[in-house]
């Protein structure tokens, strides 16, 4: 078993998961739970579709049952707000809805687009610094792409907590992530250049 088994198959129940919570709660007429469900469970069949056909060689580690369990369950926590949105019978604004979907669409297109460009980049030009289209300016912007997403899910649900959990994957997880590739990548001629010329992973911010 790798890892990506077990991201895959949480990431592709997801839409499952909200459907069954909506069906539970009897939600149907709920436009918020509604939205949730296609954006969340669009998200997770794209994720498995990308894996299988550019896929991201950090996932392909060997993983044990129960450290691939001990992902699974880190990954539940992404189910909080459906359970919030659905069992609390949230109704975001039209207005708020907008935004959701606006910020679920350019982080599709950054994190999708991202890891397309790196899985070519890999494949076409094995053994060379990747620095140009959308990773020009940003070091990271497949994980700005999935920051985006995320937090299209936190304005769905409207509750503190969304967001919470979602700063704590970043700070904890993404970001020690993303420095630990920036250390990998500093044998790469050019890097320190490219280092003080992009961000981190935020614009304007890292």
């Amino acid at each position: 078993m790798r890892e990506k088994h077990f991201i895959d198959f949480h990431k592709g129940i997801t839409g499952l998961f909200v459907l069954a919570l909506i069906a539970w709660q009897g939600a149907w007429q709920n436009t918020t739970a509604m939205t949730y469900l296609a954006l969340h469970g669009s998200y997770g069949l794209m994720w498995v579709l990308k894996s299988r056909h550019f896929p991201d060689a950090s996932w392909e580690k060997p993983c044990g049952l129960w450290r691939g369990l001990g992902i699974w369950l880190g990954l539940t926590l992404y189910w909080v707000a459906p359970w919030i949105i659905v069992t609390g019978d949230v109704s975001a604004p039209a207005g708020l809805l907008a935004v959701a979907v606006a910020v679920f669409g350019l982080g599709v297109f950054l994190h999708f687009a991202a890891d397309m460009q790196k899985h070519m980049s890999l494949t076409l030009r094995p053994g060379e610094l990747l620095h140009t289209g959308l990773w020009a300016r940003l070091r990271n912007p497949n994980y700005f792409g999935e920051l985006l997403i995320y937090l299209s899910f936190a304005i769905l649900s409207m509750h503190w907590l969304v967001y919470l959990i979602l700063t704590i994957f970043v700070l904890a997880y993404w970001v020690p992530n993303m420095l630990r590739k920036d250390r990998s990548l500093a044998r790469y001629p050019g890097f320190e250049d490219y280092r003080t010329q992009s961000w981190l992973f935020l614009p304007l911010l890292f």
